[in-house]
């Protein structure tokens, strides 16, 4: 099965785990999964978007959205990470394609940073498993 993952580069530094992650576990699946599969996004906020136009293209079984907010001193946090949750809900259910929730809502760098290590607390990984086991059942039913 092949998967196309949307990645926020905002946070990078805690996104480029969650893709390191997301990507061992397709490997580890002998997904076709490649870097060719990688797509950016500016922001979470972003996500949702090319997350429903990937999952209309028949190549991909599903779409692995990785992305981090962070809570700041302001509803910004709130804002974004409720549109991102909901938008890719709403991309997963008019496309009728698995679409994960990958995206860190946290209240520290440091908690981000946590879930984002190559260890088995990867939520990257995570994702990934989601989207591989609902694409396959979706093919059972």
């Amino acid at each position: 099965m092949r998967f196309a993952i949307v990645v926020s580069r905002f946070n990078e530094n805690v996104t480029a785990g969650l893709l390191q992650g997301a990507l061992k576990f397709l490997g580890e699946k002998k997904s076709t999964t490649s870097a060719k599969d990688v797509f950016y996004a500016a922001g979470a906020f972003e996500l949702p978007l090319i997350a429903k136009a990937l999952a209309k293209k028949k190549k991909y079984q599903g779409v692995i959205c990785l992305g981090c907010v962070v809570k700041g001193d302001t509803m910004h946090f709130e804002f974004i990470s409720l549109a991102a949750t909901m938008g890719i809900l709403q991309a997963g259910l008019e496309s009728e394609k698995p679409v994960s929730f990958g995206v860190l809502t946290t209240l520290t760098e440091e908690q981000a940073v946590l879930r984002s290590r190559k260890d088995a607390a990867n939520k990257g990984i995570e994702a990934a498993a989601a989207c591989w086991e609902t694409a396959n059942l979706l093919k059972k039913l």
